[in-house]
């Protein structure tokens, strides 16, 4: 490719700046699949009736290039695309003096862009699918062919390569695909660009090829196989380097031919795991579109979806004075400071005793039941101390094991918060202390009332006694 350069003529490139580029493209797209049919020989005649037909289908308009003049645009639409095409080097003439006619020939250099055009356009077979059917056919033919060479395990690792570069390309490319997640504002527009983006190019055409279908995998085994016999056979080895430099002359080790099967093997290696990653990526999307499809579908519902589209809405204002005011007037609207949201199931309800055992007793008083800023106070002052707060409390206090509570306990508003928290606690299985509660007194220090509780640390022969 590098030496065909200098064959390229510079209007060559005119196509790439032209604002009827996709014309152009599309019709050299037309003129191979012909040139091809027509085992690549075509006349004028045949192009442009192979043009007329192709744009007589869609409405085409095709601006007026530098490089035209008044008669260029008197010709139809078909005409001035050939003339343009083989003015600037993209097809050329060639006379066959023998039968009189003139044939259009696509150039070398020319056919490696129109390749690529075909390839971009998806027309081609999936490079997927080929390259591994290539991969398994050439170790066939190295293994069992007595004429086979170097050459062959060199061109099965050259499609090793490709099918590495095409899955990483594959890998590469998801980005698009969760960038066109945020692109879609409405819950059908979403599931059809999943549809018809997605799943149409990268499942049904890539990875249902990688993994449904179980193509790779279906050559895979007898592939790796083949290469460690080759590998551990070194008579056969020996002979196939007798043999190169017998028929061709060629002084090759078996050391070479090691080297070639290690980096065909490392190279499958590698296409499982960016098959690996592949499944990353894909359980990835699949749930980045699950996630935004219940966005598009409950953001009128839901809290967070409304909190989005708020903050949507101030960003689309221009400046920060602007943002400052739509918030001010969204502000004297809707209330955003501190929401506290108490339902019926977050207050505590007495559990009734059943009808049966209840029936002998003496009425229940009927206690009444705590409000919301009663509940909610009760839960700060709870969640104010942690636990070990709670317990070093009243152990920091003890004399042997025992604290006898007294006037003297309680000296502020948190000593008697967690008093109370600590006689709350004792209860539980895994408290290190208890209460003694006979004959408790009411002690009065002038500032608060509490009973006279009496902690005891558990394990004390006094509790092991009772």
């Amino acid at each position: 490719m590098a030496n065909q350069f200098s064959e390229i003529p510079e209007s060559f490139w005119g196509l790439f700046r032209s604002r009827n580029r996709q014309i152009y493209i599309d019709a050299l797209l037309q003129v191979n699949d012909e040139y091809q049919y027509s085992n690549y020989f075509l006349s004028r005649e045949i192009c442009i009736q192979t043009l007329s037909d192709h744009f007589a289908r869609q409405k085409v308009t095709l601006e007026q290039e530098e490089t035209e003049d008044d008669f260029d645009l008197l010709e139809p639409l078909s005409t001035r695309i050939l003339n343009w095409l083989l003015r600037t080097g993209w097809l050329r003439k060639v006379e066959d003096y023998g039968a009189m006619t003139v044939n259009i020939v696509i150039p070398d250099y020319a056919a490696v862009f129109v390749d690529a055009f075909a390839h971009l356009a998806g027309e081609d077979e999936d490079e997927t699918q080929v390259y591994i059917q290539n991969v398994y056919g050439i170790l066939f033919a190295f293994k069992n062919d007595p004429r086979s060479n170097i050459s062959l395990l060199k061109t099965a690792l050259i499609n090793t390569r490709r099918l590495n570069k095409t899955l990483q390309d594959m890998l590469h490319n998801m980005d698009k695909f969760f960038s066109n997640l945020l692109e879609q504002r409405g819950y059908g527009d979403l599931l059809k660009e999943h549809l018809d983006g997605y799943v149409e190019e990268i499942v049904r055409k890539k990875y249902h090829i990688l993994k449904t279908s179980d193509n790779f995998y279906l050559y895979k085994t007898d592939i790796k196989k083949w290469l460690g016999e080759m590998r551990q056979d070194y008579p056969w080895l020996l002979q196939v380097c007798e043999r190169n430099k017998r028929l061709r002359g060629l002084d090759i080790r078996v050391e070479e031919l090691e080297e070639q099967l290690d980096m065909i093997e490392r190279g499958f290696d590698d296409i499982e795991h960016r098959i690996i990653n592949m499944d990353r990526e894909h359980t990835r999307y699949i749930r980045a579109t699950v996630t935004r499809l219940n966005y598009l579908l409950n953001r009128e519902d839901n809290m967070k979806g409304l909190v989005i589209q708020l903050l949507n809405h101030l960003s689309e204002a221009e400046g920060k004075e602007a943002q400052d005011r739509e918030a001010e007037r969204i502000g004297a609207l809707i209330n955003l400071s501190q929401m506290t949201v108490i339902s019926e199931k977050s207050l505590y309800k007495r559990r009734r005793l059943k009808q049966d055992f209840a029936e002998g007793l003496a009425p229940e008083e009927e206690t009444e039941e705590l409000s919301g800023e009663e509940i909610l106070k009760l839960n700060r002052i709870r969640n104010r101390y942690s636990r070990k707060q709670i317990e070093e409390f009243i152990l920091e206090k003890m004399d042997n094991g025992r604290l006898a509570v007294t006037e003297d306990t309680v000296a502020s508003p948190e000593d008697f918060e967690k008093l109370v928290l600590a006689y709350d606690s004792s209860v539980r299985k895994d408290s290190p202390y208890r209460v003694r509660e006979q004959d408790v007194e009411v002690i009065d220090n002038g500032r608060y009332r509490y009973p006279g509780l009496v902690f005891e640390k558990k394990g004390l022969k006094s509790d092991m006694g009772q």
